[in-house]
């Protein structure tokens, strides 16, 4: 999900800013460089704060090097890697969401650099549980889970924490649910008092997160694998997807979802909640600094989806190395800076979910918890990776799709059709 990736990973714009100058390089010659980097975090989000480390790390250990931010938003990136990544515009490191749509394949088309023989060498493969390996290498076809290495990610992220306000869920005597079943009672609650439960963005990544949360509901390890792996064929109108469809559009019409959200941004879903104007919000741990941060009117907490055992979830986004990048080492030395000790920690303390913290450096209870969460689902093998990954431009499908559920503009079914069809016909252009 791709995730929008939020906190803004889908679609906050970096500050651009220009770091750095000076006398003799560090790691690939006497030469002055320069090291041109992409990434959409937000300044204020757990990877924005971290990677600001890294970049300062970097400096200081390459003073002849100047290190350029060109500004990009999640969605530029999105729309164009292809473009210009195959150009000589090419930064040399960037952040690209991961999966088969995305970074399998622009490594199918041959644009990104093979990173194997540097995840052995400089321990990045080691640092990386095997289920967290999985975005990071991709096949011949571009399809996840072997293969060579193309991406680095350093850290991880679940999809579908339920953020909620302890006041509101106080003041309406609403108790933290722990099934689906239970879930729908506390939305009735709301409902009958005239209070909309869910903040939702339709108009990008957070409300087909929602959908696909239904499905797992009904879901296996083996659906996953054979949604996102192509191990088996998909039916879209089996029990997983017709639920997932079915109930969307009843909570819909139950009034858990506004009827107005189809075109509301991930961000403007989050600030309504931060705001105080719903009970619930159900999205990424990349939100979860950010309202740690800017929450201050009232108290909440969070609680994964509830009943699920398969979460949408992953690896963070990764690092990966254009083709075409002019500075291939210092790309290598700046993937090497995020994963060290001082950046990890500072993620974990700042309420990210880093690959290589030192538990020990992390103080904050809450950060704490949420790491504890997160490694729970991963030894469980409960990483579902997001709906919009299996196949290019799969996330337009995906976004159309419930938007259509939240407008009634088409039956389930009919939706389910339109999911069903560029999965299918990307399923047969790589002979599967």
């Amino acid at each position: 999900m791709f995730r929008a990736k939020a906190g803004a990973a889908f679609g906050v714009l970096l500050m651009a800013a220009a770091l750095g100058v000076a006398a003799c390089s560090g790691s690939d010659s006497g030469d002055s460089k320069t090291l041109t980097l992409w990434h959409y975090e937000g300044p204020n989000s757990a990877m924005g704060i971290a990677w600001n480390q890294a970049i300062n790390d970097f400096k200081a250990s390459h003073p002849g090097v100047t290190v350029k931010f060109e500004e990009k938003s999640f969605e530029q990136i999105q729309q164009t890697a292809s473009q210009i990544l195959g150009s000589d515009q090419a930064p040399d490191v960037m952040e690209y969401n991961k999966g088969n749509a995305t970074a399998g394949l622009l490594s199918k088309q041959g644009l990104l650099t093979d990173l194997s023989t540097q995840a052995q060498q400089r321990g990045w493969a080691g640092k990386l549980s095997p289920s967290l390996q999985t975005t990071a290498r991709y096949d011949a076809d571009g399809i996840m889970g072997s293969g060579k290495w193309y991406g680095v990610p350093n850290y991880g992220e679940l999809g579908d924490l339920v953020y909620y306000n302890k006041a509101m869920f106080d003041k309406y005597h609403v108790r933290v649910p722990t099934t689906l079943a239970e879930f729908e009672t506390a939305m009735d609650t709301f409902v009958k008092a005239g209070v909309t439960p869910l903040s939702v963005g339709g108009g990008e990544y957070p409300a087909q997160q929602i959908f696909y949360d239904l499905a797992l509901s009904k879901a296996t390890r083996s659906f996953v694998d054979d949604f996102q792996l192509y191990k088996h064929k998909v039916d879209f109108h089996g029990p997983e997807f017709s639920y997932a469809a079915d109930t969307f559009a009843r909570w819909v019409k139950a009034g858990y979802i506004p009827k107005n959200s189809a075109g509301i941004k991930a961000e403007d879903m989050g600030v309504a909640w931060e705001q105080g104007k719903f009970p619930m919000v159900i999205s990424g741990t990349w939100w979860y600094g950010r309202f740690v941060s800017e929450v201050k009117n009232f108290e909440w907490g969070s609680f994964l989806f509830p009943g699920n055992s398969l979460h949408p979830g992953s690896s963070g986004n990764l690092w990966v190395v254009p083709a075409k990048a002019k500075n291939k080492s210092l790309a290598y030395d700046f993937i090497d800076a995020t994963m060290k000790p001082d950046v990890q920690n500072l993620m974990a303390n700042s309420g990210g979910l880093p690959v290589a913290a030192e538990p020990a450096s992390v103080t904050d209870e809450k950060n704490r918890d949420l790491i504890a969460l997160f490694d729970g689902v991963v030894s469980h093998d409960g990483l579902a990776f997001y709906p919009d990954w299996p196949a290019p431009g799969y996330y337009d499908t995906m976004v159309a799709g419930v938007q259509d559920l939240i407008n009634a503009a088409k039956t389930p079914g009919q939706v389910l059709d339109e999911l069903a069809k560029p999965y299918n016909d990307n399923l047969a252009d790589i002979g599967k």
